[in-house]
């Protein structure tokens, strides 16, 4: 039979993001495929050039709306660093808390759109409604609910009290037991792992060798995770990462799902281990010299190179997202795939075009 070029998006029932895949089809099994990008370049980098050093912030979080704060964060990480400012261990212990809220609820929004995509819409509202409650908290300690805004070179720009954390405290136990209730439905039922199960198989071999980053890789079964080096609060407690051996879409299923319940843990240690003092320190002068920082995203490793030569603007800024890593197996998870499993393959990549393009 005749191989048939297919272009499948940017815009479809099941892609929840504006990417293109070539496919080269034969007898719907795909033989190749070929992710295509630029549908929505911002250029933000680029405002290095008219933005200073601390407007930049503004525009790091706005790279990503479910991630913003560990981008925001990593980029203050790298000023911090040029200006020689040490943020007080209050703003770390926050920095770490919001984090793992926005990771948190970056894993619910993408467990719901997968149950969404199997045909499951009650799974797929009751995996956003307990999403929902993590927005709250998001709201009740930041003032907003998707773009925070909180952090600031040499610290973070808000507070939280006492009955906050308690209210925090409360709130992540009635997460976590609705979300453990959803356990079943979301790994164990059926249909889910007939979908699931087998598909999109990689090796731990592979993965290394394609650079892969954040859940995709530990669903191989490599323990690698950024936030085991311990920047800003981390190394309280020690950190082990969440990881699974099938490297198939059903075990990226499992670490995002355990890592749900890891973050709310690492959100209680952040907030009870809440050491006392101010939340910021004053920034003097300009940065000058180059540095490289990285974060763990809740897609994975995010890098932030940036080199100042002692102006307000910055003379370079470049961001390594973690789904750019990733969509460089989609060449050779696809290949031997019926056509119906490329939209669930493609999303358990948990890929986001807005990051990658910038």
């Amino acid at each position: 039979m005749t191989a048939t070029t297919l272009p499948l998006g940017p815009q479809h029932p099941v892609l929840v993001e504006p990417l293109q895949l070539k496919l080269v089809l034969r007898d719907e099994v795909v033989q190749e495929a070929l992710p295509r990008l630029g549908y929505v370049h911002r250029g933000l980098e680029g405002l290095v050039r008219r933005k200073d050093f601390e407007q930049m912030c503004r525009v790091a979080e706005r790279v990503c709306g479910i991630c913003s704060a560990i981008h925001g964060m990593t980029y203050c990480r790298a000023l911090e660093a040029l200006l020689g400012v040490m943020p007080p261990d209050r703003a770390e212990h926050l920095r770490v808390a919001w984090s793992e809220l926005h990771r948190m609820q970056s894993h619910l929004l993408w467990l719901g759109l997968l149950a969404e995509a199997m045909g499951f819409e009650s799974l797929f509202m009751q995996v956003w409604r307990v999403r929902e409650k993590v927005m709250d908290l998001l709201e009740l300690t930041a003032g907003n609910r998707v773009i925070v805004s909180v952090n600031r070179i040499g610290g973070v720009r808000r507070d939280v009290t006492d009955r906050q954390v308690q209210e925090v405290n409360r709130v992540l136990e009635r997460v976590e037991r609705r979300f453990r209730d959803l356990e079943g439905a979301l790994l164990e039922d059926r249909a889910v792992r007939e979908r699931l199960l087998g598909r999109g198989t990689i090796s731990s071999e592979q993965a290394l060798s394609l650079g892969l980053v954040g859940p995709t890789l530990r669903a191989c079964g490599v323990a690698q995770d950024v936030r085991m080096t311990g920047y800003s609060a981390y190394a309280r407690g020690g950190f082990e990462p969440v990881t699974e051996t099938g490297g198939d879409c059903l075990a990226r299923t499992r670490v995002r799902f355990r890592e749900v319940l890891q973050s709310a843990g690492l959100v209680r240690n952040a907030l009870e281990g809440l050491p006392e003092g101010d939340t910021s320190v004053r920034v003097r002068g300009k940065p000058e010299g180059e540095i490289l920082v990285r974060a763990e995203q809740p897609r994975g490793e995010v890098v932030y190179y940036v080199r100042a030569n002692g102006e307000k603007q910055l003379e370079r800024m470049k961001i390594r997202t973690p789904t750019f890593a990733n969509l460089a197996a989609l060449p050779e998870l696809l290949p031997g795939l019926e056509l119906a499993d490329v939209p669930l393959v493609l999303l358990s990549l948990d890929p986001c075009i807005a990051c990658t393009e910038r």
